[in-house]
Formats: C-alpha cells, sequence, structure tokens
C-alpha cells in the first residue's frame, strides 16, 4: 500500500470521531432547541454541553462548582463524566481527546486551587493550537472581589493563554456564553476558552433556550486567500530551484493532510514536518525528510539550510526549529500559509502570505503552480531531489548497542510489533519524547499527540487517558520518562477506575535525562539536583497497587515479551524499561547555533561538529 493510500485509509479511520469539530450537527441544535424550558444555571451547563455534542468530559468537584456536579447526577443527560486525580490531569486528558479526535475537550474544576490547577494545560492547550473548553466555578457574584475562601481572579490569570475568557455575570448569559466559547475554540486557529461561573448563578433559575446562531462582531475567521497571494506564490514556485514545505501542526487542525500529500506530489517538493506536525505527511514518504530543529534529522536542516524557497504551512517558526534565527534558510525566500495573521512575519518577514484554510488553500496553490508548469515555466529541480535524498540516505537516525538497554531500540520495537493496527502514540517531555519522534514511522494524522510549544512534564499519563477514552478502539501507548510519569501517575487510578487500557512504557534511567544531558555537555558535568534513582519507586509495585499490569524489561531480549504481553491483555499498563541513563539524543543543535550546526556523537563516543 502506498503512502498516500495508507493516509487516505488513517483519515478514515478517524472521520467519524473529527465530523463535529467546527459547527453543531443538526441533531444536536435540534436537541438543544428542545430543551426549552425553566431551570438551573448548572442545568443549563450540561443542556449546553449536548448542544455542542460533548459525550465525554474530566473534572474534580469542590465547593464552588458542586451545584454542577449534583446536576449531573439528578438531571437525566448524556455527557459521561470522568473523575480524576488532580485538575491538571482533567485538562491534558481533555487535551489528549481532542488531538486525537479534532473535537473540542472539555475540563472541570473548582474555584482557587481547582482553577489554578488548570493553569498548565490551558497553557500547553495556547501554545499547541489545541481546542478546549475549560469550565470553572466561582465563589458567589457578592463574594466577588473579597478575597473569599477559594476566591481567584481566574479569568484575569489565564488572559494571556487563552483565545478568550468569560466571567457569567447573569444566569440567563449561560447558553449565549457556552455557544461563544465553543465557537471560538474551534474555529480558526483552534484554542483555549475559559468559562468562570458563579456559585449563585448555578443555583439561580431561568427559561433556558439555546441560540443556534453566534453574533461576534469582533471575532472573525474568514479569512479569503487572495487570487494574488496564491498567484505570486506559484510564481515563486516555479522559478525555485530549491524549494521545501516547512509543514507545522496547522496541517493537522486543518485536516488537510491529503491536500499537502497531493500538493507535495504534483510538485515533487521535500517535506520537513514539525514535532506537532508528525504524521500529517508519511514519514515512509520518498519525499518526507521529516522533523528539523534541535534534534531533528540532518537532512532536515540541511535542507531548509540550503533551500532556496520556504514554503511554510502552518507553522510558526519556533526557536527550537530555527535556531539562530538569522540564519534560518538564509537564502530562501519565504511563502507562509497560516489562519492565524498574527503569525505572518512575526519571527521571520513573509515575501508573501495566503491567509486562510488549508484544506482550500494548498489545492488553489497546487492548481496554480501546475498551470504555469503547462505553460512551459518551471526551473529544473531535479538535482535538488538528488541531493536531499542523498542526505536522507546517508544520514538516517542512528544510535550504538551496547550491553545496556537503548530507549531507541525500545521505540523501535514497539513501531515493529504494532505495525498495521490502530496506534496512537503520546509522549510525555524530555529524551524519550525525542527519541519516539525521531524513531516511530507514523503516516497518518491524529497519531502523534505530545506537548510541543510549552514542554509540559507530566503531560504523557492523562494526554493518553483522553486520546484512548476518544478512540477506544486503538492502541495507545504512552512513552514516557520516569521523571514525566512521577509527575502525573496518580492518574493510573483513574485510568484504572474506568478501564481504560492504555500501555506507559516509562523509560527509566534513573535521572532528569534531558536536563542530565545538557549538565553533561555544557555544565562540565555538575549533575545539579537530577538524579532520581531507578528503583524509587519500584513501578510494578505501584501499577500493582492502582490494579494495573505492572512488567520490567532490562535487556533487549526481555522487550517484546513485555510488549506483546501488553499488547495482548488490553489493561492498564506501565513497563518499566531499565535503559541507559548515558545515553543522549543526537543530533543536537546547541543553544544560540543555527540550525544546521549540529553536533552528533561518532562510534568512538567522540563529538563531531556537522553542517553543509
Amino acid at each position: 500500500m502506498s503512502p498516500k493510500a495508507r493516509t487516505q485509509q488513517d483519515d478514515g479511520a478517524t472521520k467519524t470521531a473529527v465530523a463535529t469539530k467546527k459547527t453543531m450537527t443538526d441533531t444536536t441544535v435540534a436537541a438543544a432547541q428542545a430543551r426549552t424550558g425553566r431551570m438551573t444555571g448548572a442545568e443549563a451547563v450540561i443542556r449546553s454541553l449536548e448542544a455542542e455534542g460533548v459525550d465525554i468530559c474530566w473534572g474534580i468537584p469542590g465547593g464552588a462548582i458542586l451545584p454542577l456536579y449534583d446536576a449531573f447526577m439528578s438531571v437525566d443527560h448524556s455527557v459521561r463524566h470522568i473523575l480524576v486525580r488532580h485538575e491538571q490531569g482533567a485538562g491534558h486528558m481533555a487535551q489528549g481527546y481532542a488531538r486525537a479526535t479534532g473535537k473540542v475537550g472539555v475540563c472541570i474544576a473548582t474555584s482557587g486551587p481547582g482553577a489554578t490547577n488548570l493553569v498548565t494545560p490551558i497553557a500547553d492547550a495556547f501554545l499547541d493550537s489545541t481546542p478546549l473548553v475549560a469550565i470553572t466555578g466561582q465563589v458567589p457574584t457578592h463574594l466577588i472581589g473579597t478575597d473569599a475562601f477559594q476566591e481567584a481572579d481566574i479569568t484575569g490569570i489565564v488572559m494571556p493563554i487563552v483565545k478568550h475568557s468569560f466571567l457569567v455575570q447573569h444566569v440567563e448569559d449561560i447558553p449565549r456564553t457556552f455557544r461563544e466559547a465553543f465557537h471560538i475554540a474551534r474555529s480558526g486557529r483552534p484554542g483555549p476558552v475559559l468559562i468562570d461561573i458563579p456559585k449563585d448563578l448555578q443555583q439561580a433559575q431561568f427559561d433556558f433556550a439555546y441560540p443556534s446562531e453566534v453574533d461576534l462582531p469582533g471575532y472573525s475567521t474568514d479569512h479569503m486567500a487572495a487570487p494574488t497571494g496564491i498567484d505570486a506564490a506559484a510564481d515563486l514556485i516555479i522559478r525555485a530551484t530549491r524549494p521545501v514545505l516547512y509543514v507545522g501542526g496547522g496541517i493537522i487542525n486543518a485536516e488537510a493532510s491529503n491536500e499537502l500529500i497531493a500538493l507535495a506530489e504534483a510538485l515533487q517538493i521535500p517535506v520537513t514536518t514539525t514535532l506537532l506536525a508528525k504524521g500529517a505527511f508519511p514519514d515512509s514518504h520518498d519525499l518526507s525528510v521529516q522533523m528539523p530543529g534541535m534534534h531533528g534529522s540532518k537532512f532536515a536542516n540541511w535542507t531548509i539550510h540550503r533551500c532556496d524557497l520556504l514554503i511554510t504551512v502552518g507553522a510558526r517558526f519556533d526557536d527550537r526549529v530555527t535556531g539562530k534565527l538569522d540564519a534560518f534558510a538564509p537564502g530562501a525566500k519565504v511563502i507562509h500559509f497560516d489562519i492565524d495573521p498574527a503569525e505572518i512575519s512575526k519571527n521571520r518577514f513573509a515575501n508573501v502570505s495566503i491567509l486562510g484554510d488549508l484544506k482550500e488553500t494548498l489545492p488553489a496553490l497546487c492548481a496554480a503552480v501546475l498551470a504555469s508548469r503547462d505553460d512551459g515555466r518551471s526551473a529544473n529541480q531535479a538535482d535538488w531531489l538528488r541531493d536531499v535524498s542523498t542526505w536522507r540516505a546517508e544520514n538516517p537516525f542512528r544510535y550504538r548497542k551496547g550491553d545496556k538497554l537503548k530507549p531507541q531500540f525500545i521505540v523501535e520495537r514497539f513501531n515493529e510489533l504494532l505495525r498495521g493496527k490502530d496506534a496512537i502514540w503520546v509522549t510525555g517531555v524530555g529524551q524519550h519524547q525525542m527519541w519516539a519522534a525521531q524513531f516511530l514511522s507514523i503516516d497518518g494524522p491524529r497519531r502523534w499527540i505530545t506537548s510541543g510549544g510549552l514542554g509540559t512534564m507530566g503531560f504523557g499519563v492523562p494526554a493518553a487517558i483522553g486520546a484512548q477514552q476518544g478512540r477506544p478502539d486503538a492502541y495507545v501507548v504512552n512513552f514516557d520518562g520516569d521523571g514525566c510519569f512521577q509527575m502525573t501517575m496518580q492518574e493510573l487510578a483513574t485510568a484504572m477506575c474506568y478501564g481504560v487500557p492504555v500501555i506507559h512504557a516509562v523509560m527509566n534511567n534513573g535521572w532528569l535525562g534531558m536536563v542530565r544531558q545538557w549538565q553533561e555537555l555544557f555544565h562540565d558535568e555538575r549533575y545539579s539536583e537530577t538524579h532520581l534513582f531507578s528503583t524509587i519507586p519500584d513501578y510494578v509495585k505501584l501499577a500493582e497497587a492502582f490494579g494495573c499490569l505492572g512488567l520490567r524489561a532490562e535487556t533487549e531480549e526481555e522487550v517484546d515479551a513485555v510488549i506483546l504481553q501488553a499488547i495482548a491483555e488490553r489493561r492498564p499498563t506501565v513497563i518499566d524499561f531499565r535503559v541507559d541513563h548515558d545515553e543522549k539524543v543526537y543530533p543536537m543543535v546547541p543553544a544560540g547555533a543555527a540550525s544546521h550546526e549540529m553536533i552528533d556523537q561518532t562510534w568512538d563516543n567522540a563529538w563531531v561538529e556537522e553542517g553543509v
């Protein structure tokens, strides 16, 4: 099966799940409008969630949100609630669900510390453009501003990290607020929205009616790609001799992977995908040069460095990709496709900018370029494709085997043993995240979920649980580090209580591995406060204490057996992989260096700087 066909097959597996991404269905609208009548604000919240097609949410009750939780028990409804062990877990579960399905994730917390515990997942969702609605309780309206018990100005706290936040001031505003919040969260560039509801308004009664339309005069996502932009971009492409597509996570939010493949194949342009775009273009495709950046492939960084045209698609020139910004693609002109006008020329000047939905703008560009080529206008790009293909063939990701178990080997074995199955890969943040990104081959969108912009340790466990609940038939694997895992491992209780069969593969090296790597390379091996001890806790006993399956592997010979057992048992599982603590992530672009100035490790354990 070709990579294109395989990706189309993958798209088919998620088509049903993402059908409600952008608009309410006729069914939910009709159901919502049928729910008119007198009810409390708390019941109105539930009816509003039903209207938006929400089937599941995550949260923890507390005093200021208690009326809503009472309504969850006293009212007949279709929204499933998952009780988590920490509000941060609720937020990350909602993120994992959103990333796996394309729907808006919903999390709930009480006021004060409950609300502030959501700040990290809200910030994470903001930087990674994840559609999220966070619902928080607030102290009664007459106590707001008095420093009442568990009062916090959560709308003010999250202001820099949300698309919008609402403090409901009248119970009659609840339906409109939810309609607007979901519209804002899922439209344009997706992101988080917070709704803060005082306790007394949850208890107040009113005549409920859910609006079918949204009236937000100051908020518009109707960016039309100007024909001049498409034509100018097409002209740059046909004149370029060394073009490259630099693709970010926006391609997945737009559900435009097939359009990207069609463009790349029609124009024969190499494609590099950022950490958040992994899977949007098949890793196995002949035109793929995989991930650029600090721990990206040599061939991706070299391709970008040598290109004369950078076609940027739903990417934002993040510093972990660009390295030294003024040395990033230094000889290239830039075409920038995005749905968010704020990103255009923010970090890198765009010679041509095209605003709009990638599902529409990419085919328009493809047609314009092909029309120009039919007129006989086209530069010769054959030598460029040969160069890129040679760099890829001669510089694969690699590692050195030895007496100790290598984390890259574990990733490779998972990849092989789940090949052909409906698999979703989730990670925490650190060395294990980069090894997974390097050594997993993913050929479809929404099969890779990780924390990018915020780099949130502890993301993996809850995000994997949320992804599994959104895609219950998939095999979900969370690659985690021992440092990350210990930050949110209490959510194993949630997984066990609800029967969520995620496999948590803990790369246990006994250290905060990525920090240790920096300390070794750049701080004269001063390992300040990074030693975690690989035996504390005992992950097998810990898993068993939660009622999960606990397994361990310390050698290559043991790896396949534990993976196959975990796959077969389909229950919450923790595998303690005791890996080499000296293993580092290479190649690596040091801080402040240009993206093509990578350091690598040779077989005699020496450093070598490589570039083109």
